[in-house]
């Protein structure tokens, strides 16, 4: 009996080993910056001054109002397949019906993940926006995510798009530093943010950044040595006489978060991190809507008023650049656990 507990001992050991192994042989890590491929779709110039941004994070077609997630205390890893078509043609058929919106900076975008039945949604978000020009990032490729025990979420890949109506000058993907140590930062995203630029002339150039910062981290100075990445960004590229816009999922309170009108009905709860008030020099706006969350807890199915919500998507924007509204659109958390946040500009 002994030598039968010491030999399956063994096996079980060597199992891990080799799996421990091969998922540290296959571990994607990505270098500091790297250039991405841009998808032209449209060859346009910017001519005006104003534009229209959204930004939203669509919780990959699989945090619908219906699902509760094991990482935020619920039990599931993921919804239905019928429940995630169901999701990815709602957030399709938004993206379609805002045709006056100049640039999208969307996060959790799967691009062949188990959690999501292997859809590629970049191809289904190209396709309800045919004539934006786009590039993508990945910020999570794992071959097997071992938990939750009961039902492993498997292979996952996945990332973020930034879509825009102009053709941009370039594009690049700037790596966010690892807070985690081996062997649970090969099952993590490797977070980041995408860059965009666009001409404007006369030397200058639009820079849109689209972030999504790291989640399920309640230690103000690990997040802020991963903001210090995106600071720094900022400010070069301000002082070098440019436009910029940083948007997305930053996992943060907004400074000066204040909520009116009954917060749309929803029950508010502060997070547990925030940015700071100076974060960044005397002029620059955080532009975030007042009236509805951007996020719902996610440890059991939506219902209005009872699940937590706050506000951590919203937009950071340069001095030469007002701000004309913002607002949160209330989609009542239907397709994502996340609504989009919708900002309108006009540089000076």
């Amino acid at each position: 009996m002994l030598h039968i507990l010491i030999g399956t001992l063994i096996v079980l050991v060597f199992l891990v080993g080799a799996f421990l192994f091969y998922i540290n042989y296959t571990d994607y890590l990505p270098e500091p910056m790297e250039e991405l491929q841009i998808i032209h779709k449209r060859n346009r110039i910017i001519t005006n001054q104003s534009f229209e941004l959204v930004s939203w994070n669509i919780g990959y077609a699989g945090l619908g109002k219906e699902m509760d997630f094991f990482y935020d205390g619920g039990t599931r890893s993921k919804t239905t397949q019928s429940e995630t078509r169901r999701n990815m043609d709602g957030i399709a058929a938004f993206l379609q019906s805002n045709p006056d919106v100049d640039f999208w900076l969307l996060q959790e975008v799967d691009f062949h993940s188990k959690r999501t039945y292997f859809m590629d949604q970049s191809i289904d978000i190209a396709h309800s926006l045919p004539e934006y020009n786009y590039v993508s990032a990945v910020n999570y490729r794992v071959p097997f995510v071992p938990v939750p025990l009961s039902s492993p979420m498997g292979k996952v890949d996945a990332g973020m798009m930034s879509l825009s109506k102009f053709t941009p000058r370039m594009s690049r993907r700037y790596a966010y530093p690892l807070f985690a140590g081996w062997p649970d930062r090969m099952f993590l995203l490797d977070r980041c943010f995408i860059e965009l630029r666009f001409n404007m002339g006369e030397g200058r150039e639009l820079v849109l950044l689209n972030t999504h910062n790291t989640a399920y981290v309640e230690d103000q100075k690990l997040m802020d040595l991963e903001l210090k990445v995106i600071h720094d960004k900022m400010l070069r590229e301000y002082e070098s006489g440019n436009y910029v816009i940083a948007g997305g999922d930053w996992n943060m309170n907004p400074p000066g978060l204040v909520t009116t009108n009954g917060y749309g009905g929803h029950r508010f709860v502060e997070n547990a991190v925030k940015i700071s008030e100076d974060f960044l020099p005397t002029g620059w706006k955080f532009s975030f809507g007042k009236s509805a969350p951007t996020n719902r807890d996610v440890s059991k199915a939506y219902i209005k008023g009872n699940n937590p919500t706050t506000t951590i998507d919203y937009f950071i924007s340069s001095p030469n650049i007002t701000v004309l509204d913002v607002e949160t659109i209330d989609l009542g958390f239907e397709h994502s656990n996340h609504n989009p946040v919708r900002l309108k500009v006009i540089l000076q």
